[in-house]
C-alpha cells in the first residue's frame, strides 16, 4: 500500500486551489495557475488526466506582452495568427517555433526527459531543432534572428518562467519548449476549477487502488517515517538528509550539501471588480501576460534581481481564470494571480509595487482591486517547504544544476537503498508535469519490487 504524508492541511503543494478569504466565494492558484505542460506530459498522458475528469480550457491566446503606448505583442493558439500579427518578424517566429510545435509530445519527451536517457529515435529530430534554437536564443546571437522588438519580447517573456538571467541556456530552453506548446494541442490552458483539479484526480486514483493521504503530518526525522519498503522524498536534498543523511553515503550527502537555491519570487493574489482594462485590448483575451517590457528592459531587470537588488519595474507575469473559466467569477467578483521575481529571502510586500506596474498596462486597474494579499518571498516556504527564500523552482536553475539535478550521477533519484528523491530538485526540474515523480516510481517499481519495462504499468 502506498502512504502519503503532507506536511500542509491539503494536498497539492504548488498546485493547490484555495479560498483564501479575501472574498466570498473567490478560489486563488496558490501557486501555479496556467498548465502548457500537463497535456503534453508523457505522464498525465498515461495517466489519462481527462478520463480523470480535468478538463482544460484553452485561451484563443496563449500569452501575451504589452508595451506602454503602442500595440502589444500576441501569441495566439493559431501559429498563423501569431505570424501575421507579428508582421516582418512572423516568418522568423514560424521557423524558430513552428517545427517544434508540429510535435509537441516529441517535444514533451525531449524536455520532460530524466536529463540521462536518450529520447526515442522519433524524438531525435525535434530534440535537435531544440537545442539549436536553445543555443541560439540563449546566447548574445539572440538578436540575429528578428528585426523588430515584439517578436524578441514575447519570447522572453516566456522564458521569464525560468527565473534565471536573460539571455542564459536554460532560459532560453524554457522559452522554446513553453513557447511552441502555445500554438499546439491545448495551447496554455486554464483548468476548469483551478490547478487543484490535478492532485484532486491524482488523490481520487490513490485512494481508489488502497492508497491513503495523511495531512497535516511533517516529517522532520526518521522517527516520523512508518515502516516501508521504499521512502520517496518529494522534498529539496536538504530536507531529505535532515531525515535520512545518516543512510546516504557520505560522499554523497557532500555532493547534496552543495545544491543550492535561486532568487524568489513574492505572488500577489487579487480580488477584481471587473475584467483588467489593458490598454490593447486583444490582450484581454489570454489568460497568460508578462509584464517586463522589451527584451532588453527584461534582461536588465533579471540582473537587477540577481544581483539582490529589487528592479525599479518588476517583471511581473499575470494570470487572469476568468478569461476561459466562468465559473471563477462570484457575484461579479473575480480572481487575478500575479507573481514577480525578487532576490531570495526578500521581506518586502510587493502588492503596491506589482499594481503600479500592471496600471502602467492597465489604465483604471486599481479601481477594480477590491482586495489582495502578497506572500513575500521570505514566507512562500510557510505553504510549501521547497520553496526556501521564494525559490518555487526548488533550486537554482543553471546550466549545471539542470544537467546534475541535483548531482551529477547516474541515477539522480536515488539517495539510499530504498529511500528516493522524486521531487522538482531532480530531474526534469520544476513545472506541473509529474515527470520527477515518475521517473524515481519506476526506479523505484525496478529496483525495490523487480518490475522492468511493461511491468511498471
Amino acid at each position: 500500500m502506498v502512504t502519503v504524508l503532507e506536511a500542509q492541511p491539503s494536498i497539492g503543494g504548488g498546485a493547490r486551489t484555495l479560498d483564501l478569504g479575501l472574498a466570498d466565494g473567490i478560489r486563488h492558484d496558490l501557486c501555479s495557475a496556467v498548465h502548457p505542460m500537463s497535456w503534453a506530459s508523457p505522464f498525465f498522458n498515461w495517466f489519462d488526466l481527462a478520463g480523470a475528469g480535468v478538463e482544460w480550457l484553452t485561451p484563443e491566446v496563449s500569452y501575451a506582452q504589452p508595451f506602454v503606448g503602442r500595440p502589444a505583442a500576441i501569441a495566439y493558439h493559431s501559429l498563423e495568427a501569431t505570424v501575421e500579427r507579428l508582421g516582418r518578424d512572423g516568418p522568423a517566429w514560424r521557423a524558430l517555433l513552428g517545427p517544434i510545435a508540429e510535435r509537441p509530445y516529441a517535444a514533451a519527451e525531449v524536455g520532460l526527459g530524466d536529463h540521462r536517457s536518450l529520447p526515442s529515435l522519433d524524438a531525435l529530430p525535434t530534440g535537435a531543432r531544440m537545442i539549436m534554437a536553445t543555443a541560439e536564443q540563449g546566447t548574445r546571437a539572440w538578436g540575429v534572428r528578428f528585426r523588430d522588438q515584439e517578436a524578441p519580447a514575447l519570447l522572453s517573456g516566456v522564458a521569464m518562467h525560468a527565473v534565471s538571467e536573460l539571455p542564459s541556456l536554460v532560459s532560453a530552453g524554457t522559452g522554446i519548449l513553453l513557447g511552441a506548446l502555445g500554438h499546439s494541442g491545448r495551447g496554455w490552458p486554464i483548468l476548469r476549477g483551478g490547478s487543484g483539479a490535478i492532485p484532486g484526480a491524482l488523490a481520487g486514483d490513490l485512494r481508489s487502488n488502497r492508497g491513503e493521504i495523511i495531512t497535516d503530518h511533517p516529517v522532520r526525522s526518521a522517527g516520523d517515517l512508518p515502516p516501508a519498503r521504499a521512502y520517496l522524498f518529494d522534498t529539496t536534498p536538504h530536507t531529505a538528509l535532515d531525515v535520512v543523511g545518516d543512510r546516504v553515503s557520505p560522499f554523497l550527502r557532500r555532493a547534496l550539501t552543495r545544491f543550492r537555491h535561486g532568487d524568489g519570487v513574492a505572488k500577489i493574489d487579487f480580488v477584481l471588480s471587473g475584467p483588467v482594462p489593458w490598454n490593447d485590448p486583444e490582450v484581454a483575451r489570454s489568460g497568460t501576460v508578462h509584464l517586463g517590457g522589451s527584451r532588453e528592459e527584461m534582461a536588465h531587470a533579471e540582473a537587477e534581481v540577481a544581483a539582490g537588488r529589487h528592479p525599479e519595474h518588476p517583471l511581473c507575469l499575470i494570470s487572469d481564470p476568468a478569461v476561459v473559466d466562468p465559473g471563477r467569477v462570484v457575484n461579479g467578483l473575480r480572481p487575478l494571480w500575479a507573481y514577480t521575481h525578487v532576490p531570495a529571502g526578500s521581506t518586502l510586500d510587493l502588492t503596491a509595487a506589482v499594481s503600479a506596474e500592471i496600471e502602467r498596462y492597465a489604465p483604471g486597474f486599481g479601481d477594480l482591486v477590491v482586495a489582495s494579499r502578497c506572500i513575500p518571498a521570505s514566507r512562500m516556504v510557510e505553504h510549501n517547504q521547497n520553496y526556501v527564500g521564494g525559490d518555487f523552482t526548488a533550486g537554482a536553475m543553471t546550466a549545471r544544476q539542470m544537467i546534475a539535478r541535483p548531482t551529477l550521477r547516474l541515477d539522480p533519484y536515488k539517495l539510499a537503498t530504498g529511500i528516493y528523491l522524486c521531487s522538482s530538485s531532480t530531474a526534469p526540474g520544476p513545472g506541473v508535469h509529474g515527470m520527477c515523480g515518475w521517473h524515481a516510481a519506476r526506479r523505484v517499481l525496478g529496483d525495490v519490487f523487480g518490475m522492468r519495462g511493461s511491468d511498471q504499468r
